[in-house]
């Protein structure tokens, strides 16, 4: 049995999907591209899993319907250097998980339910879902907190033996293991057109190595700690997912560091060469995309570590410069730099209108498709948040925004609503127009 028909057992229901007419009067369509849009996301976050599979079914670009999710499915196949063309969408799937009083739960069972929401890859490239939490947080993982108490997701715990409380679904674990779940998300994501991958973190006070009697702080020196580093991320990779975005990957080295974030010594160059090889070796996958953030300065620096793109070297805000520098690298075809909507530091503020034009210049900027830069967004970007509440608050912090205890009140209140419908829709219109070149 698929993992995808485990867990709709796991989870109560049958196997046997029906047709969605809810989506179905939903859907936005280019060429034989289908998603949802013109919506808010508690719409989606409130079905049930089985409503979102039959969901996903529904948006099949093929024209036949499955009554039951096939068994095997392919990753959207781009070639092995798809990533240096794609766009990379960042889902924050602890803040939509399941908040219900003080108790954080369900994040990878949230980011299915969105996935009919996101547009699936063009004709010439591919959307890339990141995930930002994977791995166990060390502020106090599986709890929401007051909307000021640190809980940050940049904080990570290795070794543990499973993953993050917030994010995986531990009342099924018996009938449906933590990696059969990130394969059920892959396989849905995969089928509906997407690419897949996550957010981790290389500052080594940043990461803490779990032991049966003792935690201990990471150290890039030490030869155990670096091999449970590889192989923890091998292990993702082995569920599905095909791409690692690397945080404060700029620094690796000692590059730039007077404008270095992160708390904690970093890799050495020569190292992270390595490690990045030895994902790539462990895993078998030739298909791999690692993306580093920022990518200022030296790019060949970059591309000779074994990145295939990196974010935020211009401001996106002038399609023809962003025509121009896409023009300058259309020959470079394992790594290019990227241009972002909106990052994780993303304090909030920006209006609806330039996160619009961002949008389209990440689209449509360049000559021809091939020549197209990377691009990296988030969730706010497609599903504006809450005006009192950014990107990095809710990277930073856990808050519960339910005024009742109730997972449906938080979703409620984590978006905006009639403004955020109607940006949600004009978004859909722009990716409506990319979709087929």
């Amino acid at each position: 049995m698929n993992t995808v028909n485990k867990l709709l057992k796991a989870l109560g229901h049958n196997t046997i999907l029906h047709y969605d007419k809810w989506t179905q009067t939903h859907k936005f369509v280019s060429g034989k591209k289908k998603w949802i849009a013109n919506i808010l996301p508690y719409q989606l976050l409130n079905r049930s899993i089985k409503k979102s599979v039959e969901s996903i079914v529904t948006l099949c670009e093929c024209d036949e319907f499955f009554r039951i999710f096939p068994e095997n499915i392919d990753s959207p196949n781009y070639g092995d250097k798809w990533g240096r063309l794609a766009n990379y969408i960042e889902i924050n799937n602890r803040a939509i998980a399941e908040m219900n009083g003080n108790k954080t739960t369900n994040g990878i069972l949230s980011s299915i339910k969105i996935l009919p929401a996101i547009p699936p890859s063009a004709k010439s490239w591919a959307n890339c879902i990141i995930l930002s939490q994977i791995f166990p947080n060390i502020f106090g993982d599986g709890y929401n907190k007051g909307p000021f108490e640190e809980n940050s997701i940049y904080g990570i715990k290795l070794n543990t033996g499973s993953y993050s409380g917030n994010i995986i679904d531990c009342s099924i674990i018996d009938k449906i293991s933590a990696q059969e779940q990130f394969i059920a998300f892959n396989d849905l994501a995969h089928f509906h057109g997407l690419k897949t991958g996550f957010r981790t973190v290389i500052s080594a006070d940043q990461i803490k190595i779990a032991y049966p009697d003792r935690e201990e702080n990471f150290n890039w020196c030490n030869t155990e700690h670096q091999e449970i580093f590889i192989n923890e991320h091998v292990n993702l990779i082995n569920t599905g997912f095909e791409c690692i975005f690397f945080d404060s990957a700029k620094h690796i080295g000692g590059y730039d560091c007077e404008n270095y974030t992160g708390v904690g010594e970093l890799p050495e160059y020569a190292q992270m060469q390595y490690i990045l090889n030895e994902i790539r070796l462990r895993s078998g996958k030739t298909t791999l995309s690692f993306v580093g953030e920022k990518s200022t300065g030296d790019f060949d620096r970059y591309k000779n570590l074994g990145l295939n793109a990196g974010t935020a070297f211009i401001v996106p805000d002038n399609f023809h410069d962003v025509k121009t520098w896409s023009e300058k690298f259309k020959f470079s075809r394992d790594y290019a730099p990227g241009i972002e909507v909106s990052n994780d530091n993303n304090a909030g503020g920006s209006r609806y209108e330039e996160r619009i034009n961002r949008i389209n210049n990440c689209l449509f900027a360049y000559e021809y498709p091939s020549d197209k830069l990377p691009s990296f967004m988030q969730m706010e970007d497609i599903f504006p948040l809450r005006y009192d509440t950014s990107t990095h608050h809710l990277m930073m912090t856990n808050p519960s925004y339910s005024t009742d205890g109730t997972p449906l009140s938080h979703w409620k209140n984590l978006f905006t609503t009639a403004d955020g419908r109607e940006y949600n829709k004009k978004v859909g219109e722009i990716f409506a127009n990319a979709l087929n070149l």
